[in-house]
């Protein structure tokens, strides 16, 4: 299943296109998602550096243990992230051609973790591209009360509105901007083990705090257009994000390193 490509309708195409995220339900059955749901959460065990008490983190840390490229660790985790059924739904959703990857991160946040601040994806990624989207895979099934995600639709037409990353100045910066543009709020509610939000690259988001006392683990696959360049990184965290995952591919140059290999093509 993960190796064959789904069909996606056109009204999900429009409404992806229209709002910058969309739910699709059941991408993967429950039963085929628990065996990668045990090989994600061994790995993240080993590779995750976060021990600290939550009274000791800062907002970001807060938010979730974020665990990034795990299908180098493991083969099981290369054959869910390689998903030629993810990279095809990312694909049409843009309407290109052909996706790669720029680099996988499970997202689990722990029970009574605090709330994920609002921020847009791409601020991060040296892309010359807005053909950039975000697959958020429920690893176990989510309730409204453990965090699941909000959307602030329409806000990916806007591009860059601001110049901050996570952080609580990025929430009550965006926080402001939302009222002010009046994007409606889109919060997915429940999910089951297997369903899936896309959101493009400059889609506005956040989540809640996980009020539960059960783990909200999530995988999540990044794509970008295949043919797009690299640009001259114009902050920080850009200028980290063209070392470590477009690593060896300097400003200008096809952004095609040895780890951001074609997914899917037309």
């Amino acid at each position: 299943m993960l190796n064959t490509p789904l069909h996606v309708s056109l009204d999900d195409i429009v409404s992806f296109q229209s709002n910058g995220h969309i739910i699709v339900r059941n991408l993967l059955p429950a039963d085929e998602v628990e065996k990668y749901r045990e090989e994600i959460e061994s790995a993240v065990k080993q590779f995750n550096t976060e021990s600290r008490p939550f009274e000791e983190r800062d907002t970001y840390a807060r938010a979730f243990l974020q665990t990034m490229n795990l299908w180098r660790q493991s083969e099981v985790i290369k054959e869910f992230v390689f998903s030629k059924r993810f990279a095809s739904v990312a694909a049409q959703l843009m309407k290109v051609r052909g996706v790669r990857l720029y680099h996988d991160q499970a997202l689990f946040k722990e029970a009574g973790a605090g709330h994920t601040p609002w921020h847009q994806d791409q601020y991060y990624w040296p892309l010359s591209t807005t053909n950039t989207i975000t697959m958020w895979m429920a690893l176990t099934d989510v309730e409204p009360e453990m965090g699941p995600m909000t959307f602030a639709s329409t806000s990916h037409k806007s591009g860059a509105l601001s110049t901050l990353g996570i952080s609580d100045e990025s929430e009550r910066s965006f926080g402001q901007i939302i009222k002010e543009r009046q994007f409606p709020l889109f919060k997915t509610g429940h999910l089951n083990a297997g369903d899936a939000t896309f959101h493009a690259g400059w889609t506005l988001h956040g989540a809640p705090p996980n009020y539960s006392d059960k783990l909200r683990s999530a995988m999540t696959i990044i794509y970008f257009e295949d043919g797009a360049t690299a640009i001259e990184p114009d902050n920080d965290n850009r200028k980290a994000d063209l070392k470590d995952w477009l690593p060896g591919v300097k400003p200008g140059e096809l952004a095609a390193s040895e780890i951001n290999p074609v997914l899917f093509t037309r």
